[in-house]
């Protein structure tokens, strides 16, 4: 696992929705935006699942997840990947609950994916462009 830098951490909190990239074991790839999603701890990410479709049949057949992190207040950008863990239940699952409905009380609130970091690559243009960071 990967542990994100303080200079990530902070890029990460400026983002208030995240282009999040699955794919199926045939290939195919989806990307969706996701708003509801939480730096736990230098190494965890969680995201809520309202209403995933394609998302969600993805990681049942493929458990790996990509999310880019990029806007106006960050400087530069990067691509997190991680393998994930989706929960319907216990004791995480009830605190993203608690947390979804608190700003949105209608979400569904059916799952959350627990997304542990593996790798975080550089997507600002350059000669570094792609490059691994951590």
């Amino acid at each position: 696992m990967a542990a994100l830098t303080e200079e990530m951490k902070a890029a990460f909190a400026t983002i208030k929705t995240f282009p999040v990239a699955t794919a199926a074991t045939d290939g195919w790839p989806n990307v969706v935006p996701i708003g509801f999603v939480e730096l736990v701890d230098d190494e965890t990410i969680w995201m809520a699942d309202n209403f995933m479709k394609k998302t969600l049949a993805n990681i049942k057949e493929n458990p790996k997840v990509s999310l880019y992190v990029w806007g106006p207040e960050t400087k530069g950008c990067f691509q997190i990947k991680g393998d994930v863990e989706l929960k319907t239940e216990g004791p995480e699952f009830a605190k993203m609950q608690e947390t979804v409905r608190s700003k949105m009380a209608q979400a569904p609130a059916k799952g959350l994916l627990i997304m542990k970091i593996r790798d975080v690559y550089t997507c600002t243009p350059g000669p570094r462009a792609g490059d691994r960071l951590l």
